[in-house]
């Protein structure tokens, strides 16, 4: 556009980031923490009027001045951030955006995945991206009944092992999605490696990679929402409309979840759970967790361990083939990120 320049805002420049965060105030939107980009629109005089950043392979803090809008600088920012995200190998990017504001992304060539009336909306930019995925589930779908687990596993301990042996005992088919954003203090690699290796003798488990299309907290923006509960509101429940459509291929009747007394966001996302599955004609099973010396087993409490320099005392939380990955090349690196990480347990 004439006359427009767009250009990156580092986070050590002051004026940058006032001016950004000036903007977002403006059009309801809170700065997002934890970007890996932000870019901005300036007018020849150097003034905001336009913003947006990535992180991971999403778009987002997308905002455009109100006296400027309808002029195509969202379609000139959304552009200028699909350019940066194919120069880092991303082709397959994701807008979360408030519901409302859905017409304007898919209008700039996204396709809307899921909503929550009036709240969210999560977009890609791929026409067949979310069928296709469900294409290659079905291939994986088996006679009988099914149930599914979600996991991170960060890292693999007893108590996961326990809530997949219970799964395992009462169904037919266990499909297990291991959570594939690589944002943990293990790598994704390691955890599904892991995992394949602690549940090897239990046959009737089939492992996935959830991909984009089951959501964590790690990528689920919260500013252009109320307030943290809201937000952990909304994810659950866009999270189990995409849910609901992988259950079908895959015939699976039961979710299994561990009972989680300590984790603020994961006891709430629970009890969200066990409210909206029944009306997508789904069980929530909540199993309690496994304890050992009187504790919950938790991977929280062996990344506690590890913090605290007390790596042999987790050798009753985790498997062999755990305890063992903690001293290669690899683990020994994770141990590094947890021991050097201000907080390592989940709130």
């Amino acid at each position: 556009m004439d006359g427009i320049t767009i250009s990156p805002i580092s986070t050590s420049d002051r004026r940058g980031m006032d001016q950004l965060k000036a903007l977002l105030d403006r059009v309801g939107i809170r700065f997002d923490n934890g970007l890996d980009y932000i870019a901005g629109a300036y007018d020849k005089d150097f003034h905001l009027l336009a913003a947006g950043a990535c992180l991971a392979n999403t778009l987002r803090c997308l905002a455009v001045d109100e006296a400027k809008q309808g002029v195509g600088l969202m379609a000139s920012m959304v552009s200028h951030l699909a350019e940066y995200q194919i120069s880092k190998g991303n082709t397959h990017l994701f807008i979360y955006t408030h519901a409302g504001k859905a017409p304007l992304f898919t209008s700039l060539g996204f396709y809307e995945i899921a909503r929550v009336d009036g709240i969210v909306s999560f977009l890609e930019n791929r026409r067949t991206g979310f069928p296709d995925y469900l294409r290659k589930l079905e291939a994986c779908r088996r006679e009988g009944v099914s149930a599914a687990l979600v996991m991170n596993c960060n890292p693999f301990t007893l108590g996961h092992r326990y809530l997949i042996e219970q799964a395992a005992g009462e169904n037919d088919t266990v499909h297990l999605f291991v959570v594939s954003e690589d944002v943990s203090f293990i790598p994704f690699a390691d955890r599904y490696r892991l995992i394949k290796e602690g549940c090897s003798d239990l046959e009737n488990v089939i492992l996935h990679q959830t991909g984009s299309y089951m959501i964590s907290n790690a990528v689920f923006p919260a500013y252009f929402l109320e307030d943290e509960d809201a937000a952990i509101d909304a994810q659950a429940r866009l999270d189990l409309q995409l849910f609901s459509h992988i259950a079908g291929v895959l015939g699976i009747s039961r979710r299994y979840v561990g009972e989680e007394p300590y984790s603020r966001v994961t006891g709430m996302y629970n009890r969200i759970m066990a409210e909206q599955l029944p009306a997508h004609g789904l069980a929530c099973v909540i199993i309690p967790r496994l304890e050992a010396g009187g504790q919950t087993v938790s991977a929280s409490r062996v990344r506690q361990l590890i913090h605290d320099g007390s790596l042999e005392a987790i050798k009753e939380l985790t498997s062999p083939e755990v305890y063992r990955y903690f001293s290669s090349e690899a683990g020994l690196a994770a141990v590094r990120r947890i021991r050097e990480a201000a907080q390592v347990t989940h709130y």
